[in-house]
């Protein structure tokens, strides 16, 4: 029997689609399954050790002198816990593929998606070519055909990554037009929080039950994207992974809070963390590895 359980979700790293940004190279998803009063405790004990009594974040915990606090939560946290971790440049790199050479679908940067890890691994220094891409992707309030970034496209792609011989003007013109005119069958390119949310689904899915999502207000994340994304994770998997989303404010669900913190702390991994971190942390699918 299938059974339905809610797991509460926040983000580090988002910036919108400034994903190319070297000071902020990765977004972490964070995740926990505590109930309301467990996450209470967590957050009541945080806020003691930190000597904090208004808002607090995860850098303050990585401070040197916070140091025994943070292994007491990452600590705390096992089994409870899990984080999901994209690479924005290997993102970029594998949604020029995933876009322009197959039809676009909501398994794109997912473990259900094609695996790109090669090209990705080609394309990853080509910055000229990634920032010509994003370029050409922005088309939030765009009504007509900017043929300028286009050109700029075809003008920056490298000739001898394979991937891309099969991608031309035509094929690029029609997607775009697709995307200017917000077709919903689209899942919006730059947006790494909607694959995120994916594999954070399909990890606490686990292939058996589904999972009620409370997460930290996004934009990101609107009910349409979220509906659709639900609807393609229903074709994959028997019961559907996601059963239910609700964004909440994240100042008054404490469970979202402790998720973070560990995002926070996912985010700005230092060596020093490594083991304490590799029970949460889950590589990107395979298009989106560095």
């Amino acid at each position: 029997m299938s059974t339905q359980f809610e797991v509460a979700c926040d983000e580090s790293g988002f910036s919108g689609t400034n994903l190319l940004d070297p000071a902020s190279p990765v977004i972490t998803h964070g995740s926990v399954d505590l109930d309301v009063p467990a996450a209470a405790g967590i957050i009541a004990v945080l806020r003691t050790r930190l000597r904090q009594r208004t808002e607090y974040k995860s850098n303050q915990l990585l401070r040197p002198e916070q140091r025994p606090a943070l292994e007491w939560l990452l600590t705390t946290l096992r089994g409870h816990a899990h984080v999901h971790v994209i690479d924005k440049t290997s993102y970029v790199a594998a949604r020029v593929v995933e876009l322009f050479t197959e039809e676009p679908s909501y398994g794109a940067g997912t473990s259900l998606g094609t695996d790109h890890s090669g090209t990705v691994a080609a394309l990853r220094e080509r910055t000229g070519f990634l920032a010509a891409f994003v370029e050409l992707a922005r088309t939030k309030r765009v009504r007509l055909m900017d043929h300028d970034a286009v050109d700029r496209f075809f003008a920056t792609m490298p000739a001898d990554v394979p991937a891309l011989r099969a991608v031309t003007r035509a094929r690029v013109e029609k997607v775009m037009q697709r995307l200017i005119d917000e077709d919903p069958e689209i899942p919006p390119p730059l947006e790494p929080l909607v694959p995120a949310l994916a594999e954070t689904v399909l990890y606490w899915s686990a292939g058996h039950r589904s999972v009620a999502v409370v997460h930290d207000e996004q934009s990101a994340l609107t009910p349409g994207r979220v509906a659709r994304l639900g609807a393609f994770l229903a074709e994959q998997a028997e019961p559907p992974p996601l059963h239910s989303f609700t964004q909440v404010d994240s100042k008054h669900d404490p469970r979202v809070q402790v998720a973070d913190f560990l995002a926070g702390i996912a985010r700005r991994r230092t060596p020093d963390l490594e083991e304490l971190l590799e029970p949460y942390t889950c590589a990107a699918t395979k298009s989106s590895q560095v």
